[in-house]
């Protein structure tokens, strides 16, 4: 019975011994790792990391984005019992700081040039911090290399051969494995706990209901740092899937194409991008071609409806979806690499429509919910119990019951130790043995976790009405006009949003319509782009109830960024930093009611 994730890296490496154990982009192609040569890098590394000093329950940071030395680094670290903080990339130097400094690191592994000149900047206020050590040559005075520390590791290994595998079998399974930095759409970032128990509870419990295999291969893109990708990242390490890295978020595509992947976690966003591409070359073919697009979409609907009613499919049903398939569906699963099996989103919630879309054409989303506060996963939809609109079914081993207030509340081995030096919140999260997840949704008829939005998200009207924004932002956000929407409207009258379009489709919308403007700012003065984002987001919003439409829109010229903070790095938008940021703005929209 395998209870650490030493344990669990120890055991693939005897039973999944492969060529391609890991695969990652070098020179314009895909190199691979053998399973041997990889476990040889872990064990170099720390035991090169021992010989610097550092131990059991030193805190490391990893300062990195994906790539085959960030999950070296982590399982070298967990070998010996030390802690890994995991820090996003595309954090600013002030961020990191801060980090750095609240977990007490001993040292600070960092990726290459640009993640080197932030900790270059801050280096003199880094006063706990003994050693930093860069996966390149290290681009500052004082700091070590990658390959410096795995020579170190090579000589004690010369010298004590098994000392790696005695050190991480001597782990517990409470002892601590990581301390995770919540990326925090509201107040100072909270370091979470996690131990190996934690961690291991939600690999085994996701592993009995969803299939990973050492025939599969993945291609990983979401950053590492965050929970999601690590703890599915020592999934496929525990069931010897190969792990292919994505480049960057930007290269996706075309990473998919030559990875061929049979299985990808991702987020909404890519989800919702994707969607609104196929739909804009749908709408912008000729008739012949919409036709036989919406005829096909239509047919594959009809499939999917019946596969999870688990009614049969009759023969004309089936040979017509062959056709569908052959025009229209096979030209789009091909952009996927034409093998996945299935994806999973996480993160954020996902456009029922947008899921129901994709599964039409025969691509699988299982959508899940989960916090870093959970390891993450809580609840996940699967091939067998599978509901678009929900979060699917608590997974084993983990219990959820709904407060009163509508509140999510969860008890389970997945559930943290509490928050890093921070025993009031720590308190707080906890209630008589159930931790408060702060999301609102609830268990339907057949025991389906839907989730509402976020507690403190909830617009309240002045009327007294209660609305959720995020439903409305996704059905914003599938419109192919939309890029970002946040809505607002707490304690007034009405419900406003503002809207960030796709500049790409309304600079062409413009110049189709001989709209004449100077630059983006121009663009959305103009009266008639604002009349015409105003009817999308009419048309994306039908159906709702009068007290949850949107009124007044405000249109924005530019994209969130993280580096502002405006946004966090899994994309989640800071709902009271945008609202302060353009309060002015806001305020204009309900000038009329204010002056009334």
């Amino acid at each position: 019975m395998l209870e650490t994730l030493n344990q669990v890296f120890l055991n693939t490496v005897k039973n999944y011994p492969k060529e391609n154990f890991v695969l990652y982009k070098d020179k314009g192609e895909y190199r691979g790792i053998s399973t041997e040569e990889f476990k040889n890098m872990v064990e170099e590394f720390s035991l090169g990391l021992r010989e610097l000093g550092v131990g059991k329950n030193d805190k490391i940071i990893l300062l990195s984005e994906n790539r085959p030395e960030w999950i070296i680094s982590d399982l070298a670290i967990l070998a010996f019992g030390g802690i890994t903080v995991p820090i996003y990339p595309t954090l600013t130097a002030e961020q990191i700081v801060f980090i750095i400094d609240d977990s007490d690191a001993k040292v600070v592994i960092f990726s290459d040039e640009i993640q080197g000149e932030k900790i270059k900047s801050i280096k003199n206020k880094l006063s706990k911090v003994k050693h930093f050590i860069s996966f390149i040559s290290p681009p500052f005075e004082g700091a070590l290399s990658f390959s410096q520390i795995r020579e170190l590791g090579r000589k004690r290994k010369d010298k004590d051969p098994d000392l790696f595998e005695k050190s991480a079998l001597e782990v517990k399974p409470d002892d601590l494995a990581t301390i995770i930095y919540t990326s925090g759409t509201t107040g100072i970032p909270k370091g979470v706990m996690l131990t190996h128990k934690n961690i291991l509870s939600n690999i085994i419990s996701v592993s009995q209901i969803i299939e990973f295999s050492e025939k599969d291969t993945v291609l990983s893109f979401l950053p590492l740092s965050h929970i999601l990708e690590r703890m599915v990242t020592h999934t496929y390490i525990y069931k010897g899937c190969t792990i292919a890295y994505a480049e960057s978020i930007e290269t996706v595509a075309q990473n998919l194409l030559e990875v061929r992947p049979n299985i990808m976690v991702s987020v909404p966003r890519v989800f919702e991008k994707i969607y609104a591409k196929v739909m804009d070359n749908v709408l912008s073919s000729s008739p012949l071609k919409r036709k036989i697009f919406f005829w096909a979409l239509n047919i594959g609907r009809k499939v999917g409806e019946k596969k999870l009613a688990k009614k049969p499919i009759g023969f004309f049903l089936k040979l017509k979806y062959k056709i569908a398939h052959k025009l229209v569906f096979s030209k789009i699963i091909e952009k996927t690499g034409g093998r996945i099996r299935f994806f999973v989103s996480g993160g954020a919630p996902l456009s029922k429509e947008i899921a129901e879309f994709f599964y039409a054409m025969g691509l699988v989303i299982l959508e899940g919910y989960g916090l870093t506060e959970t390891s993450p996963v809580i609840s996940v939809n699967t091939f067998e119990n599978l509901k678009f609109g929900t979060v699917g079914k608590p997974i084993p081993g983990v219990e959820v019951k709904i407060a009163e207030d509508g509140e999510i509340l969860v008890r389970g081995p997945n559930v943290m130790v509490g928050y890093y030096k921070k025993e009031a919140e720590t308190k707080e999260a906890f209630r008589d043995g159930w931790f408060h997840t702060g999301d609102i949704g609830y268990l339907d008829e057949d025991g389906f976790l839907v989730i509402t939005d976020r507690k403190k998200d909830i617009i309240v009207t002045s009327g007294g009405k209660n609305v959720a924004p995020q439903p409305i932002e996704n059905m914003l956000k599938a419109n192919p006009y939309i890029s970002n929407a946040v809505v607002v409207g707490d304690k007034r009258k009405f419900i406003s949003a503002l809207i960030i379009p796709d500049f790409d489709k309304l600079e062409e919308y413009a110049r189709f319509n001989k709209i004449k403007y100077t630059d983006r700012k121009d663009l959305i003065s103009k009266k008639e782009i604002k009349n015409f984002i105003k009817a999308e987001v009419d048309r994306a919003t039908q159906g709702l109830a009068p007290y949850e439409q949107i009124k007044k829109i405000a249109l924005l010229d530019r994209e969130f960024e993280i580096s502002k903070n405006e946004i966090t790095p899994t994309l989640k938008v800071k709902r009271n930093i945008i609202e302060e940021k353009y309060k002015d703005l806001i305020d204009e929209l309900y000038k009329e009611e204010n002056e009334g």
